[in-house]
């Protein structure tokens, strides 16, 4: 990482390089993402690493409110006792009530929620502030971040501009780097399209909007950096494609199956594509993405089935 941006291993799913939570050394020290409660320890492990104290943070930024990217915010303003929680204006209220979060999380990860994200405590309104498109936080002299709504992956996502670094943090908006390789040598990006406001189209719509910024450097959410921007647009929008093909294929091949026996069909065969393209020799690679796609075969499956009924 830049000596400006520190990388902190949250362990989410108790797997190593999955998720992180990026330090920014500033004079009012910035962390962008937070995983789920059960990566807290993790990251004020981290910070100690770093001779951070917690109580110094003014600053904690979530790219939108999923649990494995801010469920954990609540738990760790109890640790950092001044800071601030900047968020989506359409994620705001689900920080303050994260009750209809929760039950979302449930339906989607039934007996695993406990182990995966409690508890999910609420943030109190007052330490919250949210940042519309376009809209600035100074962090430091010159040090700028600016805000981009970036939908596609949730319609409560922001992007964040680093003007010091010439960096974007894109949580999920423009998918996952995987730490292993496709089999040509270069970095494998999967798009995220978990359930439920997956649009492929304001997805592609974020990507130009990044792309046309320039930028040198993309942070992801899950996980760390790629120094190779056009390289990572090409591998979303390819990726996307094969997404929407192969489950187009599927769900116009059995119209008489329902939603979850669709989602299963759709993720072992994305699964099977990613597979023959990538090398996948680390096992707990292997079970993550097949984890990842289980989900993204559920949000693609709840995004044509919307589709169908407007």
């Amino acid at each position: 990482m830049s000596h400006l941006i520190d990388l902190i291993d949250l362990n989410d799913l108790n797997l190593k390089e999955r998720t992180g939570s990026y330090l920014l050394h500033a004079k009012k020290l910035t962390l962008i993402e937070t995983s789920a409660s059960p990566s807290i320890p993790y990251l004020l492990r981290g910070l100690e690493k770093l001779n951070i104290n917690p109580v110094d943070i003014e600053y904690i930024i979530v790219t939108h409110i999923h649990l494995d990217h801010a469920g954990g915010v609540g738990l760790l303003l109890e640790s950092c006792p001044n800071a601030k929680v900047v968020v989506h204006p359409r994620g705001a209220r689900h920080l303050n009530d994260p009750s209809r979060l929760i039950q979302g999380a449930k339906a989607v990860y039934g007996e695993c929620f406990d182990q995966l994200f409690d508890p999910v405590l609420p943030v109190p309104t007052e330490r919250i502030i949210t940042k519309a498109d376009r809209e600035t936080l100074e962090i430091d002299v010159d040090r700028v971040l600016t805000f981009y709504d970036t939908p596609g992956h949730a319609k409560h996502h922001f992007s964040i501009h680093d003007n010091q670094t010439n960096s974007m943090f894109t949580g999920d908006t423009l998918g996952i780097l995987y730490p292993i390789s496709m089999t040509n040598g270069t970095e494998l990006i999967l798009p995220s399209t978990s359930p439920n406001q997956f649009n492929p189209n304001d997805m592609l719509a974020s990507m130009k909007r990044i792309r046309d910024l320039n930028v040198e450097t993309i942070y992801f959410g899950h996980y760390g950096k790629s120094d190779y921007p056009d390289h990572v647009y090409h591998q979303l929008s390819q990726w996307l494609n094969r997404y929407l093909r192969i489950s187009e294929a599927i769900i116009s091949a059995h119209p008489e199956r329902d939603d979850n026996t669709l989602a299963e069909a759709i993720a072992e065969a994305l699964f099977n594509r990613v597979e023959v393209e990538s090398d996948i020799s680390d096992p707990n690679v292997f079970d993550y993405i097949k984890f990842d796609l289980n989900i993204c075969a559920q949000g693609i499956v709840d995004y044509y089935t919307k589709l169908k009924q407007s």
